[in-house]
C-alpha cells in the first residue's frame, strides 16, 4: 500500500471526521462508502436511485462491522434540489461528489437531463458546500474533458474541444469549481477519471460500461460488442485507486487545493486487448468464456479514439500511486464476479447477488 495513503488511512482512524457521499448508491459512491465506514468515519450518503442501486447499500452493509454501519446515514434525495444539498451539507466536513449522469451516449441522447444534473445538480452542491463552510469538496471529473486534444498522454493544462454533451457538462463542473474558489474561497479539486471499472459497476442497461458488459456477456455466454474495430486505446483505473484519489484529495494541503487531476494508471490498452485479458481472466470459473470472439459494430458519436493519462501531477501534489494495473483489477473483477449467480443473458446481462447483497 502506498506509504502516503497508508499514512492518511491511520490518521483518519485516529481522528474522524464527518463526511458526504453524493451518488453514494453508486458504484463509485458505494466503494468510498465502504472504506470510509471501515476506516470509522461518520458518513452521510446521499441518492435518488436513478442510476444507483439499494443493493450497493446492502453490500457494503454485509462488508462492515455492525457499529461502522451505525455511522451511516442515508438521505434519498436528488442533487438538483437546492434545499437537500443544504441538508446533506450540513455540519459536514469532506464532501466527495460523485453524482451525475454518466455515459456520453445518454447525453447525446438526451443533454437536458445530463445537463440538469451535472451542472444544475453541481451547482447546487458548490452553493451548499459554501454555505455549509465544507473543508473541502472533491469532485469526480472526467477524463471526457480533454476531447478532440490530440496530444497523448493528457496532460492536465492541455484540453480541447468537448465531443458531447457530457463532457461539456464536466468541463462547466470545472470552470465553476474554479470560481467558488476565487470568488468565496471554497476549497476544491477536481478528479478526471479515466475509465474507473470495479465491483458493483453495473453490467445491465443501455449505457452500461464496457468490462462489466463484457465480463456478465461472457459468462452468460451471449455476446460481447466492440465499437469500432478494436483498435481504440483507454486508461483504465481499478476503483481502489480511484478511492485512494479521493482520500488523499479530500486531506491534502491548500497549496494542491482548486486544481483538476488525472486519475489514471498511466498505461495503455486496446480494446482487443483488454477483450482478450478478460476472457482469460474468466476461463479458470467460466471455461466456456474460451470459445467468446467479439462482435464488431460501429463506432460511437461522441467516443475518442485514443486516451492515456500523465498522471505526474497527481503523484507529486496528491501523492497518488495507482496501486493497481489494469491486469490486477481485472483479475480481481472476475474473481467478484465469479463468487455471483445467475448471470442473465438479456441485455448486455445482469448479475445475480446472491444472499450476501440483501442480509441485514
Amino acid at each position: 500500500m502506498a506509504s502516503k495513503y497508508n499514512h492518511l488511512r491511520q490518521r483518519l482512524k485516529d481522528k474522524p471526521a464527518i463526511w458526504l457521499v453524493t451518488g453514494v448508491a453508486g458504484f463509485i459512491g458505494s466503494n468510498l462508502l465502504e472504506t470510509l465506514l471501515g476506516l470509522d468515519q461518520q458518513v452521510v450518503g446521499l441518492d435518488n436511485f436513478s442510476t444507483g442501486h439499494p443493493r450497493n447499500l446492502d453490500d457494503v452493509r454485509a462488508a462492515v462491522e455492525p457499529d461502522q454501519w451505525g455511522r451511516f446515514s442515508f438521505i434519498e434525495g436528488d442533487i438538483r434540489n437546492l434545499v437537500t444539498c443544504q441538508r446533506a451539507c450540513s455540519g459536514t466536513d469532506y464532501i466527495l461528489h460523485q453524482a451525475a449522469l454518466g455515459s456520453v451516449p445518454r447525453s447525446v441522447k438526451d443533454p437536458i437531463a445530463t445537463n440538469q444534473a451535472n451542472i444544475d445538480g453541481f451547482l447546487n452542491m458548490l452553493v451548499a458546500a459554501r454555505d455549509a463552510k465544507v473543508r473541502r469538496l472533491v469532485y469526480a471529473a472526467s477524463s471526457s474533458t480533454y476531447g478532440d486534444h490530440p496530444d497523448l498522454p493528457k496532460v492536465e493544462n492541455k484540453i480541447g474541444r468537448p465531443l458531447s454533451p457530457y463532457a461539456v457538462t464536466k468541463l462547466v463542473n470545472e470552470l465553476y469549481a474554479d470560481v467558488f474558489a476565487r470568488v468565496y474561497g471554497l476549497s476544491t479539486i477536481g478528479l478526471r477519471y479515466f475509465n474507473v471499472f470495479g465491483p458493483r459497476q453495473d453490467p445491465k442497461g443501455a449505457y452500461a460500461a464496457v468490462i462489466p458488459r463484457w465480463i456478465a456477456a461472457m459468462a452468460s455466454g451471449t455476446t460481447a460488442y466492440i465499437n469500432g474495430d478494436g483498435r481504440t486505446t483507454r486508461d483504465f483505473c481499478f476503483i481502489e485507486n480511484c478511492v485512494q484519489a479521493n482520500l488523499l484529495a479530500a486531506l491534502s494541503g491548500e497549496d494542491s487545493a482548486n486544481q483538476v487531476y488525472n486519475i489514471a494508471c498511466g498505461e495503455q490498452i486496446t480494446l482487443n486487448e483488454l477483450f482478450a485479458l478478460i476472457r482469460d481472466s474468466l476461463v479458470p470459473n467460466f471455461p466456456d468464456a474460451k470459445y467468446i470472439n467479439p462482435t464488431h459494430r460501429e463506432f460511437r458519436v461522441g467516443d475518442v479514439r485514443h486516451s492515456l493519462a500523465d498522471i505526474q501531477k497527481a503523484a507529486a501534489n496528491l501523492e497518488y500511486q495507482p496501486e493497481y494495473s489494469v491486469r490486477d483489477g481485472v483479475r480481481l473483477l472476475t474473481a467478484w464476479y465469479a463468487d455471483k449467480a445467475d448471470f442473465e443473458g438479456a441485455n448486455g446481462a445482469g448479475v445475480g447477488t446472491r444472499d450476501r447483497l440483501t442480509r441485514s
